[in-house]
């Protein structure tokens, strides 16, 4: 605030951190930014944590921000460093995850020239954020920050970039940190109350109605919200993957018809085609295109968000409801008077059957292959599901393995079983497990699991050096084909072969060892003994599992062509 003593900028900058609510910051040091580096290192209640890349920290910040709900925060040095933030950034935009990304760069007086590690951050990362800002002056540090951390947790969420010259950072200013009320984002309100009337008298029409919930439906807040709603007005509900979560077991057997996205071949998406009254819940059509599910654009969709929808020929709403979403699904429990209830519907009544019957194959599913010591997926899943309490955090990579856990892999928590379904980023899976194991109070007291393939966890495996030097308690399952998996099978579908996807000559649980962890290593004939002793393992462990993707091309077979009925 104005009228103060001076500070220095990097002060200043670290208290604002701080009045945010900030308790972990994520980064690589350099010279451009290491008086932030320095400031942070006397912080005694900002935990700093040293990445081995800058995409990682970027994947740890987003997770904090998708966990916590408020903004994760990483910190990184000019040229290649801020380079390197691009992927994370990215993906947490286009998912939904606050992020304050602190970006150094060269000093003003060089910012025309050709110098050491210039780069034009703003211009990088600026179309990849919802904000990408240069301290010009010392006295716009405070202001500068608090405006990131205000946009970044405004719905839509996600990144919020602040770019500070090097001499900048070590300059002064009378203009200090905004106080922990200045930081939060103002709140949503109600639609307007003839829209909610409207739409409470579709539901009470309406003969199927359905509750599509999507990423920004995910929240503690809202997710508390469709708990009240479905409690008076039990109504079939469909997930995207990044919903996962939303539906208590009390009330899962009841009203939940399974999770959707990819492929439309799910128990949901047949719901969806016969539901004549879908209502969108935070959707994104980056979680599930609209023309995937509803491809004769034939739907009859109220759209319920904090932003108006993406209109177009596939997903074009008759109503929106705007505002936050955590009211107007309060308001419309309240206007309502009638709901078709599932359990008495003769379609939902055959889906919970066949959801019935899905669930009790899985844990009898055996590998297909001749190779008898592969572990079929869907075995492995239902061993998992039986060794995990739902109060563990579950991580879940980009590949195969996250179209089998996000379709099978049951979650009554919001936000504890998490992919990565907007951009599908590889490498997620362990950087997001650190940052699950760092939020938890206090830090890394329970286990958190977290899966990847082969592929991806290449793409962070240099992280486990920081998982183990940090202390946290991580499972990490390593579904491992030697390959692209995700993308051979979807090749051999359009081409008849694959090509560019082979991998291999890694000894996952070597590796892990050689950074001070445990390893061990999963066949079709141990699979639950292996899985309880690196369950029970304190600290860092790796699985690497022989996985049997036989049957995996009917991921995207037996597609729903067009409405059932």
């Amino acid at each position: 605030m104005p009228g103060g003593k001076e500070q220095q900028v990097a002060q200043i900058i670290v208290e604002s951190l701080y009045n945010a609510g900030v308790k972990v910051v994520f980064g690589i040091p350099g010279a451009k930014v290491d008086a932030i580096f320095d400031t942070l290192s006397d912080h005694p209640e900002i935990k700093l944590v040293i990445c081995r890349h800058e995409q990682n920290a970027a994947f740890m910040a987003a997770a904090v921000g998708r966990i916590t709900g408020t903004p994760g925060v990483c910190v990184a040095t000019s040229g290649p460093g801020g380079g390197n933030l691009t992927t994370g950034l990215m993906t947490a935009t286009t998912e939904g995850d606050p992020v304050v990304a602190i970006v150094g760069s060269v000093p003003r007086l060089l910012s025309t020239k050709h110098t050491h590690q210039s780069m034009p951050t703003l211009e990088i990362l600026g179309p990849i954020s919802k904000t990408a800002t240069n301290i010009e002056v010392e006295d716009q540090a405070a202001e500068v920050v608090l405006a990131a951390f205000r946009s970044a947790q405004t719905s839509p969420k996600g990144t919020c970039v602040v770019s500070i010259p090097m001499d900048v950072a070590s300059g002064k200013s009378k203009i200090t940190a905004f106080p922990s009320s200045a930081h939060k984002a103002p709140r949503f309100g109600s639609a307007p109350p003839q829209e909610l009337d409207a739409v409470a008298g579709m539901i009470d029409k309406a003969k199927l109605p359905v509750l599509f919930l999507g990423q920004r439906a995910s929240s503690a807040i809202v997710v508390g919200a469709v708990r009240e709603f479905l409690k008076r007005w039990p109504i079939a509900v469909v997930e995207t993957f990044q919903a996962a979560g939303a539906i208590p077991e009390s009330l899962a057997q009841h009203v939940f018809f399974g999770r959707v996205g990819l492929f439309r071949n799910q128990t949901g998406d047949r719901l969806l085609s016969e539901s004549d009254l879908i209502i969108t819940l935070g959707y994104d059509p980056f979680e599930y295109d609209a023309n995937a599910w509803n491809p004769e654009g034939k739907a009859n969709i109220v759209h319920v968000d904090y932003t108006s929808c993406d209109y177009g020929a596939y997903y074009h709403p008759q109503i929106e409801l705007l505002g936050s979403v955590k009211e107007n699904i309060l308001d419309l429990a309240d206007r309502v008077t009638n709901v078709t209830d599932p359990s008495k519907h003769p379609f939902t009544q055959n889906l919970r059957q066949e959801l019935v019957v899905s669930r009790t194959n899985l844990s009898k599913a055996q590998s297909s292959n001749t190779d008898t010591n592969l572990v079929n997926p869907l075995h492995f899943i239902a061993a998992l599901q039986a060794r995990v309490p739902h109060t563990t955090t579950v991580t879940v990579d980009v590949g195969t393995v996250y179209i089998y856990m996000m379709r099978h892999y049951l979650a009554y928590q919001p936000r504890h079983l998490l992919c990565s379904n907007g951009q599908q980023t590889l490498g997620v899976g362990l950087p997001w497990a650190i940052a699950a194991s760092l939020t938890q109070e206090p830090p890394c007291s329970r286990k958190v699991v977290s899966l990847s393939g082969d592929g991806g966890f290449m793409f962070s495996s240099m992280e486990l050096s920081t998982a183990v030097q940090q202390r946290c308690n991580i499972t990490h399952f390593v579904w491992n084909d030697e390959a692209y998996n995700m993308v051979q099978f979807q090749e051999e579908m359009k081409y008849g072969r694959s090509s560019g996807i082979r991998l291999g000559g890694v000894d996952f649980a070597k590796l892990v060892e050689a950074f001070g962890g445990k390893g061990f290593n999963m066949g079709a004939e141990d699979v639950e003994k292996v899985m309880e002793e690196a369950l029970a393992f304190e600290g860092v462990s790796v699985v690497n599992v022989r996985i049997d993707y036989s049957d995996v091309k009917e991921l995207a077979g037996n597609l729903i062509k067009d409405s059932v009925g």
